[in-house]
């Protein structure tokens, strides 16, 4: 199997290789690369030295697998991932729900963190990935919330209806299929839930407008772009340059995804 150290030390020498100057694109895409490779290193560290137990934010305390499903891991593990949301899910919360359909849950970091968090809550979490879904069991199993979490595979729009008489709240990162899910005029049960969503697609696809502008008829819609501060660090990563520092809360992000967060009228 493949190292992480073999696969960028074969891209970097493949590019390097090149007798022609590199463009600009190329050389963003090897500072993406390295800033991947690094924050790998950071995160493997800090399981070393800290162990695998979130340090802050909502999910203090939730036992994380030895990685992510997708994406960044270092942010998680320190608690200040995806930090624009943390009031709300704070607010959330302390409100309280009947059921909360987690849709593109990766490892669970959100359908464990709030299974922890709101103990009279049925959590069901949904991912295509069938080893995200197994990654999510097992989160469960050690975070001792097994019996409130229901795993699956496909959610699809016609799916809402059977939460339709509960107090819901829908979260969904689902990688640029957001706007064919959260159609309220096709699945009627959507204008009564709380949705908070993650936008892909950048600026030009236009899928925060177009949420927002679907969902303003019966919905307070507020958006939330990425937020960056330095959470509570361990003593020894004070001790890490800037840089190091700067790379340990980065989310991998190569383009704006904001969230949308949308509560009934």
């Amino acid at each position: 199997m493949t190292s992480l150290n073999q696969t960028v030390d074969t891209l970097l020498r493949r590019a390097l290789a090149k007798t022609e100057p590199l463009s600009r694109q190329e050389l963003e895409g090897i500072l993406h690369l390295m800033g991947k490779w690094r924050h790998q290193m950071i995160s493997n560290t800090i399981k070393m030295r800290d162990g695998l137990v979130v340090q802050g934010g909502p999910f203090a305390g939730m036992q994380l697998a030895p990685y992510s499903a997708e994406g960044c891991f270092a942010p998680k593990l320190l608690g200040c991932y995806e930090q624009a949301l943390h009031p709300h899910l704070e607010k959330f919360i302390a409100r309280g729900f009947d059921a909360v359909l987690n849709i593109g849950c990766a490892e669970g970091y959100y359908a464990i963190g709030l299974a922890q968090r709101m103990p009279n809550t049925r959590i069901f979490a949904y991912d295509l990935n069938e080893g995200a879904q197994e990654t999510c069991r097992a989160m469960a199993d050690i975070n001792g919330v097994t019996e409130r979490l229901i795993i699956g595979g496909l959610f699809s729009g016609g799916d809402f209806e059977r939460f339709a008489a509960l107090d819901t709240l829908v979260m969904v990162d689902i990688e640029g299929a957001e706007e064919a899910l959260l159609d309220p005029e096709a699945f009627h049960a959507l204008r009564q839930m709380t949705i908070v969503v993650e936008c892909h697609g950048g600026p030009k696809r236009g899928t925060t407008e177009t949420l927002t502008s679907r969902f303003q008829p019966t919905h307070h819609v507020t958006r939330l772009d990425q937020t960056y501060s330095q959470p509570t660090l361990s003593p020894w990563m004070r001790d890490l340059g800037h840089m190091d520092q700067l790379l340990a809360i980065w989310e991998w992000r190569g383009e704006p995804t904001p969230w949308l967060v949308m509560e009934p009228l």
